[in-house]
Formats: structure tokens, sequence, C-alpha cells
């Protein structure tokens, strides 16, 4: 009798290969299946030679697969023994459907890991120097989605928007006017926005703004989706240290 295999769901990190877990590389080298996600860095693909590599990829307007026939298709290759690893850009447990594909893979009797990669919020965060977090300052980070299951945009926004947090929007570029007015509603114009787009990639495009600016910076720059939004002072702290540092080497040369 066949042994069933498993499926492990893997983090790939916010886009530059290196940000890849040692965890997460392991779980890669000896897969017998990969099923890959849109946000993948393609790299990571080729630390592999045995695998079967299967774009599963979902884009706005556009499913090589559907949530229903990815569930299958990883239990089916599982069932015929497989080591079956789901590639997620960022971490697993963030806005990546990772529950459903548990849930149904545990339904069926096949057993299930998670590996965590660096997420795609702490990873531009870092690579920009934005500190989310600052003793006596911004004490707490609030991390929501720009819209709802159901294409709404999420009442959590408004509620990040009162808070002293550092608020990170997945999501949001599709109702980013709507987002930016609920912020306006109770902070200042000149209250700091990040946005940030295929961060940590070599074609990676960000602008730093305020509440007051962004839309049209957004709008004059072309920015679009893929993109992080980073709404607090935090944004500022990170986009000072950095400018303190081109300064610093300047007056050295």
């Amino acid at each position: 009798m066949r042994k069933i295999g498993s499926l492990v769901l893997v983090g790939a990190g916010p886009g530059d290969p290196d940000l890849l877990t040692l965890k997460g590389l392991h779980a890669i080298q000896t897969a017998d299946i990969i099923l890959y996600d849109a946000l993948v860095n393609s790299a990571l693909l080729d630390h592999s030679d045995r695998a079967k590599k299967i774009f599963v990829g979902k884009r706005k307007g556009h499913h090589s697969y559907n949530q229903t026939e990815i569930n299958t298709l990883a239990v089916g290759f599982a069932k015929e023994g497989n080591k079956v690893v789901r590639l997620k850009g960022g971490d697993v447990g963030i806005f990546a459907r990772s529950a459903e594909e548990i849930e149904y893979a545990q339904l069926m009797g096949i057993e299930t890991e998670m590996i965590p990669g660096i997420s795609s919020y702490s990873g531009i965060s870092a690579a920009h120097q934005i500190p989310l977090t600052r003793r006596c300052a911004y004490e707490s980070l609030w991390i929501t989605t720009g819209h709802t299951c159901d294409g709404s945009v999420s009442e959590d926004i408004a509620l990040a928007a009162q808070s002293s947090a550092t608020v990170i929007i997945f999501m949001g570029m599709t109702h980013l006017e709507e987002i930016i007015h609920a912020f306006k509603i109770h902070k200042p114009d000149h209250h700091p926005v990040a946005i940030v787009q295929n961060g940590t990639m070599s074609n990676e495009r960000h602008i730093v703004s305020d509440l007051n600016h962004v839309v049209q910076d957004i709008a004059d720059a072309g920015l679009g989706s893929p993109a992080l939004i980073i709404v607090g002072n935090a944004v500022k702290d990170g986009v000072c240290k950095l400018m303190d540092q081109i300064k610093k080497k300047e007056v050295m040369l």
C-alpha cells in the first residue's frame, strides 16, 4: 500500500530570495511537488532540481487556479505519496489563506506542517529602516487588509486610524482614497505614509508622503499593486534616520 505523503506550507519571504529561512530552504530541496504563488521569487525554485513545479498564483482579475482547485490539487498529490510544498509569498500565517488549505488537508487525512517566512510587512520595513514600534511613542502594530472577502473596505481601517499604532495595510491600493479618508478623520494632514510596490525586489518602487498628498503622489508616480501601505510616525523616523546617514556620508566624502 502506497504511503500517504504530506503538505508543507512554506513562507517564501517578501521577495528578496536571500530572505528565505533555512527551514524553508530544506523543505524546497526535499519536495516532490512545489505549488507556488504569484508573489514567490522564481529564483527560489532553482533550489530544487527534483521537484515538479506548478504555478497556482492568483492576481487581481486572473486566477490560474481557484482556492478550491488548489486545495484539491495539493491533497491529490499528497495522497499519491508526495511531499507537497505550498510556497507562499511572505509568511504563511499572514493573509495567505493557509487556514483553508490546512483544514482541508487535515480533513482528508494528510499530515501538515507550516514553516513561517519573513512577512512582507517586517521585511519591507526593515529594508527601509523603518522601526515599526518605538518605546514611549508608537508601542503597538496594527496589521489589516485593505478589503474584506466581499471586496469592501475593512471596518478595521477606521478603528486602526484612531490608534497610536503603526498601521500596516495589505491589499489596499484599490481602496486607497477611502483608506486615506478614514485616517484623515482622526489624523492631521501631515501624518506620514509610505507605499512600497514589489518590496525588497530589484524592481521595487516606493514613495514617502503624507495623508494630504499621498493619493496624488501615487498617481504621479504610477505605483500600483502589489504594494504595502505603512501609516504612522514610524515612517517619518525611518526616513529621518536614512537621511541622517546620507548626510553623514556626504560630510565624510
